[in-house]
């Protein structure tokens, strides 16, 4: 990080749970569930959807977030990542209702890891109810790393089955299913969570600038897709989620997830080409009442 008067502050607004997003949500997953109007509570992690936060266009930077050293240190390294965080569930947020959101920067932490530096954000958000009842308490992690090395060859663009709009959930067994990703269902889940990184929806620039070899999958789609299954299969009442994203997955590539139960919940996984012995590529604890 640079030197510069930049200091954690605390921000706090009064927002809607806004209704138009959440539908965008459910028609998106698209999985049978009926989709939460307002009164309806918030399912867990929509509320990454329910408070979409657009920044002005001549504060974004050359990927698409806004600029640091506002809300978020000054951090040079270029590639940004959703690491993942813990959330707990106080009390139900309703569609429709208002909220209070308060999001405070509590660590900045620099660090070296196998692919070089990089800086570790973390960021608390808590979420209270018209009533001031505390209902969310989250801890978000980002991760800033260097840039990659230019790729030695263009990435090779997706086939056209690659690229053809399907239903993203597909179960397959009783505690499995299919993840199917194209680029109009990242382009909408961008939208739906005025998300502008180009790295989920910018061929030239994921694969050309950032190196990657093709659209990256968000991370808050992958936790939340986990998160959904555990709604589709009937289970308990959530309490607390921990979600972790472990190794990037790319547009197009096949996804397994996995729902293991656990003694007091139940273990999501979410397993991408390389399949189990590769370990998952995002992981969803979830802790039941």
């Amino acid at each position: 990080m640079t030197a510069s008067t930049w200091q954690p502050h605390t921000e706090s607004t009064t927002e809607l749970l806004d209704p138009a997003p959440v539908a965008a949500l459910a028609a998106l997953l698209d999985d049978g569930l009926p989709a939460p109007g307002p009164g309806d509570p918030l399912p867990p992690l929509w509320h990454w959807v329910a408070l979409p936060r657009w920044a002005a266009s001549g504060v974004l930077g050359p990927d698409g977030h806004p600029r640091r050293g506002s809300f978020l240190p000054p951090v040079e390294l270029p590639r940004r990542m959703f690491a993942g965080g813990e959330i707990l569930l106080h009390a139900p947020l309703l569609v429709g209702s208002t909220v209070r959101r308060e999001a405070e920067v509590v660590s900045a932490t620099e660090k070296n890891g196998r692919s070089g530096a990089l800086v570790v954000v973390d960021v608390r958000i808590r979420l209270f109810t018209d009533t001031d009842q505390l209902a969310v308490e989250e801890t978000q992690h980002l991760i800033y790393r260097e840039a990659a090395p230019a790729p030695e060859q263009p990435a090779q663009p997706p086939s056209a089955e690659d690229t053809l709009p399907r239903t993203p959930l597909h179960r397959t067994a009783d505690n499995a299913w299919e993840l199917r990703t194209d680029p109009s269902l990242l382009a909408r889940f961008s939208a739906a969570t005025a998300n502008a990184h180009r790295i989920h929806y910018d061929w030239p620039y994921a694969t050309g600038v950032e190196g990657y070899p093709g659209l990256v999958v968000h991370g808050p789609l992958q936790a939340i897709a986990l998160a959904e299954i555990h709604r589709l299969m009937g289970g308990a009442p959530v309490r607390e989620l921990r979600h972790r994203g472990r190794a990037p997955l790319f547009c197009g590539q096949p996804a397994r997830l996995l729902a293991t139960a656990m003694p007091d919940g139940v273990a999501l996984e979410l397993f991408g080409p390389g399949g189990a012995s590769a370990g998952p590529n995002a992981t969803v604890d979830v802790t039941t009442d």
